[in-house]
């Protein structure tokens, strides 16, 4: 039995982005082996970050906020699917989410959940949508997500009423986007959850551990974090095998990023 843990970012309950969301769950349950749980962040505490980096130096369990971040992110832990479903709001996710998505920004340091399933809903009303599942879909490759491309949902074409309830068109091309990614998302959640990473994969790696090691003090903590996981002696964020041709690769990478890191001294004087 797979679990999936949908997070939305819209306030509104039995809005279209709250009924996309259900029913892709409803669609996945239908497989079989999944049961899922929604979290409305709008119900938790959900502070906004001061951009003090304490997490970033020193850790994220010296963040001066005390809300339900941590909460949160257990669910992610307990979790083998994600989902972030937001309405767009000003060209972007909701404030909610993005609230929640900076939360998070140690973890885009120090990724995290690997081996996990994940996807998104972006519910758009004007314009904006396509740019918003592009966003999403680098929020959950930063977090090291097996990411499975989200889908845009229109709900347009009734202003009387505020874009709902959604005219018959609209709702037959979001029960056909959603029907497809179901499919798509469960077959990830089937699927081994340690794939061979991508050259682009590859390259992120090697040239964030290579710099991290070269660069940052031992005391920092993503220092620390790439040291603890054996990171600085690995292939990849987890055990894999590589092909000759990223093997090499991978090595050319950290020959580049050693090239182009500056020493700790440089960093310690603040240039």
């Amino acid at each position: 039995m797979k679990s999936v843990t949908a997070f939305v970012g819209s306030a509104r309950r039995h809005g279209v982005t709250h009924r996309a969301t259900l029913q892709l769950l409803d669609d996945l349950q239908s497989f079989g082996d999944v049961r899922s749980e929604v979290v409305f962040l709008s119900e938790y505490d959900i502070g906004l970050c001061s951009g003090c980096k304490a997490c970033f130096i020193r850790g994220e369990e010296f963040c001066p906020l005390h809300d339900d971040r941590d909460l949160l992110i257990e669910k992610i832990a307990r979790s083998d699917g994600v989902v972030l479903a937001s309405p767009v709001y000003s060209f972007q996710v909701s404030a909610h989410m993005k609230a929640f998505l900076d939360r998070l920004g140690f973890a885009f340091h120090r990724p995290r959940f690997h081996g996990k399933a994940y996807t998104s809903i972006v519910v758009e009303g004007l314009y904006g949508g396509r740019g918003v599942v592009k966003y999403l879909g680098l929020v959950g490759r930063g977090l090291g997500f097996n990411v499975v491309k989200g889908s845009r949902i229109v709900c347009r074409k009734n202003p009387d009423t505020a874009h709902e309830p959604m005219l018959d068109e609209e709702r037959r091309k979001m029960d056909e986007a959603l029907a497809r990614q179901s499919r798509r998302f469960h077959e990830q959640l089937a699927s081994p959850p340690y794939p061979e990473p991508t050259m682009l994969q590859l390259f992120g790696f090697r040239m964030a551990r290579t710099s991290i090691e070269l660069e940052l003090a031992d005391d920092r903590r993503d220092h620390a974090y790439y040291r603890d996981h054996g990171w600085f002696d690995s292939d990849y964020y987890y055990p894999t095998r590589l092909g000759p041709l990223k093997r090499a690769a991978g090595a050319a990478f950290d020959w580049m990023a050693a090239r182009s890191s500056k020493p700790r001294e440089y960093h310690r004087a603040g240039r």
